[in-house]
């Protein structure tokens, strides 16, 4: 394609991306999905969608961008849209969730069990607490869904500890946005880090969440790096490959400091496992 990640910008309107025709025509290469992001003022990290922030006007602005993103996608034939991203507005909770982070990387293995536990229970009541971010999002993505029926949403959980969609948060999004065609988006590389702090692994998400499973982003992963080809890291792809529905779409997803040939090496790995 030639891009790895666009900026749609404050345009009213999504970027023409001419030769996309003549590219699809000439390779048969197809768009599968397209992530909603948006570039934080002033820094190079992606803010998420911020559809289920406190602020009305923020949330304003991410329905925008969120809507322009699905133009794009139905332009160049993308069935699915992926929202992921959103933090918890709580600067006390961040500072805390980076403290963990920092608690997992310096304790001793002995201590790891315990404040895996109480890396668990941190995440319940922080989702707990913010619910009403949560009803906010469901209210932004049943807008969405109304304004473009024909176009799959699917919720991805973030990397971060202080990400709103941790376990509990995504199943009371998917009950309440049961009818309307919003499913789950699993990402390899997301879960395998977040079950290294103990949290839920790739068994529990696709077990909880299999039916509802649109796609998945097959990144291998170690406990430093989460970018890598898989059959380069940690993950159990094949414990992946048996939950995940058949009709599922499959993205590889590697850092682009990994090669061509890398890539193709980790093509024919998957497709040994049977994806």
């Amino acid at each position: 394609m030639g891009f790895r990640r666009l900026e749609l910008g404050l345009s009213a309107t999504p970027p023409e991306l001419r030769g996309w025709d003549d590219a699809r025509r000439e390779t048969g290469i197809e768009m599968t999905c397209l992530v909603v992001g948006a570039l934080k003022a002033k820094s190079p990290s992606m803010s998420g969608s911020k559809l289920g922030s406190l602020d009305a006007e923020q949330r304003e602005m991410a329905l925008s961008s969120s809507r322009r993103h699905i133009q794009l996608a139905q332009r160049l034939g993308a069935p699915t849209v992926i929202l992921r991203g959103c933090a918890i507005e709580n600067p006390k909770v961040e500072a805390k969730a980076d403290e963990f982070l920092e608690r997992h990387a310096t304790t001793d293995p002995d201590d790891l069990d315990a404040l895996k536990e109480e890396t668990r229970e941190f995440i319940h009541k922080v989702q707990l607490k913010a619910h009403r971010q949560i009803e906010h999002f469901c209210r932004s993505v049943h807008a969405l869904r109304k304004e473009f029926p024909e176009t799959q949403l699917a919720i991805a959980p973030g990397n971060e500890l202080n990400d709103l969609f941790g376990f509990d948060a995504v199943s009371w999004v998917m009950d309440d946005l049961s009818a309307h065609r919003v499913g789950f988006w699993h990402d390899t590389a997301r879960i395998h880090r977040r079950a290294l702090l103990g949290l839920q692994s790739h068994g529990d998400w696709l077990e909880a969440f299999g039916a509802k499973t649109y796609g998945v982003h097959l990144r291998d992963a170690t406990h430093d790096d989460f970018g890598l080809p898989p059959s380069l890291g940690e993950v159990d792809f094949k414990l992946v490959s048996e939950y995940l529905p058949k009709e599922a779409a499959k993205v590889v997803d590697v850092d682009p400091t990994h090669g061509r040939p890398e890539v193709l090496a980790s093509v024919q790995f998957l497709m040994g496992l049977g994806f």
